[in-house]
């Protein structure tokens, strides 16, 4: 039946109009946020300070983002980021999917078993005293770069997602006719379940590679070397430790001036360190409904 928008009720329209009120307010109130910072980073530091900035950036100049690249402990941090995040999503991603795999098959003994085995983990765990002993004394991860990679290589929410993404999407009897044909486990998994479960794929890519590159915790508490730190940490550090003097002074300017410069990279560090993850994500947004919806929503 054709649905015709003139037949909606008193009712229905009041509920319209308090819907798109609420979803205009939630996106007000998250998208001035982000411009305010974009403006700010892009505004004279003194405009900032003197409270000229609602909006629109305010006598524009690129010092801030000059002063902020010209900054090594950011290019280390970047550097460091993306090592974190190619290697890390890459453990993430082949790992997660052989599990998935693995509990999707109808003929592994015990899978009813081992997903409660994970799930369990996504209740209860060590605590942080623990862990931090673990870590340091029985695997040698404390000031290691694998610290950033190995503890968080598979999210079991993840593995829950993509394993109903096997079992609801890709047909068992396609993996049994592969099977007749010849095909191991892992030829089943190359050759006809990836290929049919690239929207998954680059969804898990995404949420792994957002969550590496936001990682700091693990940095703040296993790492102590200074040039292993990821961008965050390098962020954090200036940011809340307010240690952007340095940064801002070194050229003869005075106190008042680094003070203003420093209020100004603020903002300039903000979108820098965001950046990457805004351009990388409308290449993957598209699979979002079909990726994730697919397999969340039939579990």
């Amino acid at each position: 039946m054709e649905f015709n928008p003139k037949t909606k009720s008193r009712g229905d329209r009041l509920f319209d109009v308090v819907v798109y009120t609420v979803l205009a307010i939630v996106m007000l109130a998250t998208l001035y946020p982000l411009l305010y910072i974009v403006s700010a980073s892009f505004s004279d530091p003194l405009a900032i300070v003197k409270g000229r900035l609602w909006l629109w950036p305010q006598d524009v100049t690129l010092e801030s983002y000059r002063k902020v690249f010209r900054n090594p402990d950011i290019w280390m941090g970047y550097r460091n980021s993306l090592i974190y995040l190619v290697v890390g999503t890459a453990v993430n991603i082949a790992m997660t999917t052989m599990g998935a795999y693995a509990l999707s098959r109808r003929d592994l003994k015990g899978r009813h078993a081992l997903s409660l085995i994970f799930t369990f983990t996504l209740i209860f765990n060590g605590g942080l005293v623990p862990t931090y002993l673990t870590y340091k004394n029985m695997l040698g991860l404390y000031d290691n770069l694998w610290v950033m990679v190995i503890p968080s290589a598979v999210s079991v929410w993840n593995l829950i997602v993509m394993r109903t993404y096997f079992q609801t999407s890709i047909p068992y009897e396609l993996q049994e006719a592969a099977f007749i044909d010849g095909c191991s486990n892992v030829g089943t998994l190359v050759r006809i379940v990836l290929p049919l479960s690239m929207p998954i794929v680059a969804v898990m890519t995404m949420y792994y590679g957002v969550a590496h590159w936001n990682s700091y915790f693990p940095a703040l508490i296993y790492l102590h070397d200074h040039s292993r730190l990821p961008l965050q940490m390098i962020i954090r550090n200036l940011l809340i430790q307010e240690d952007m003097s340095n940064m801002a002074g070194g050229d003869g300017a005075s106190l008042m001036d680094q003070i203003l410069q420093a209020e100004g990279m603020k903002y300039a560090v903000i979108v820098v360190s965001s950046l990457p993850m805004l351009i990388m994500y409308p290449f993957v947004q598209k699979h979002f409904v079909k990726g994730v919806m697919v397999g969340a929503v039939k579990g």
